[in-house]
């Protein structure tokens, strides 16, 4: 039998992909000495908010998601980020292994949410990486095949920097915002009356007359 452990070393964005998307280098050792031929590894990515302080701005921001504080004792929990998985060539001993982790700034999508909210200078991004899958082996009557156990897990605090990094690099100054037909088209509309030059505008002037102010 196979004895696997996963430590995540590294979290860093993707330079050259053409979605945003970051990479984790996480470090896979076989203890028992057993040569593995090859590694199907999956990877549940969860946001545990209860590993960091917040600051008053950002706990407005993320009034939305958890309340105000005297409620988080109750509503402040984990919660699923993304699953992803990968293949790892064969390893005796240890192994870098560069798991991909595909993102989306949908402000719809609770992680963008939480992300969004989160302060840049110095702040960090409590995350559990639990790890799943199977092992190939060479065995003496050929390939043997195991499954990871679903207690392998590993925690890595990511830099809210290198969140922001990324979200630059693909929507420089910009953020997505699901809407619905209906209200696109109403949005649309009121565009045209106030001879606007576009939708984001539109809802600036909306904003400011409503007594919202836009930095």
């Amino acid at each position: 039998m196979t004895e696997l452990s996963f430590h995540v070393q590294d979290v860093f964005p993707e330079p050259f992909a053409v979605a945003p998307n970051l990479t984790a280098r996480v470090e896979v050792t076989e203890s028992s000495g057993a040569a593995v031929h090859a590694l199907a590894v999956r990877c549940q990515v969860r946001i545990d908010p209860q590993r960091r302080r917040y600051t008053d701005g950002e706990a407005e921001g993320l009034l939305d998601l958890f309340g105000p504080r005297e409620r988080w004792t109750a509503t402040l929990k984990p919660f699923q980020w993304m699953q992803t998985s990968t293949v790892a060539q064969g390893f005796t001993g240890s192994s870098v292994v560069e798991l991909p982790l595909p993102c989306t700034y949908d402000f719809e999508v609770t992680a963008s949410k939480y992300l969004h909210a989160l302060d840049e200078a110095g702040s960090t991004v409590p995350l559990v990486f639990l790890f799943s899958g199977t092992v190939f082996t060479r065995g003496v009557a050929g390939f043997g095949v195991e499954r990871i156990p679903w207690d392998r897990e590993s925690t890595y605090d990511l830099p809210v920097g290198v969140w922001r990094e990324l979200v630059q690099a693909h929507y420089p100054n910009t953020g997505w915002v699901r809407l619905d037909h209906d209200t696109l088209a109403a949005l649309a509309r009121y565009k045209a009356a106030h001879g606007l030059i576009g939708l984001d505008v539109a809802i600036s002037d909306l904003l400011q007359g409503a007594g919202e102010v836009i930095a």
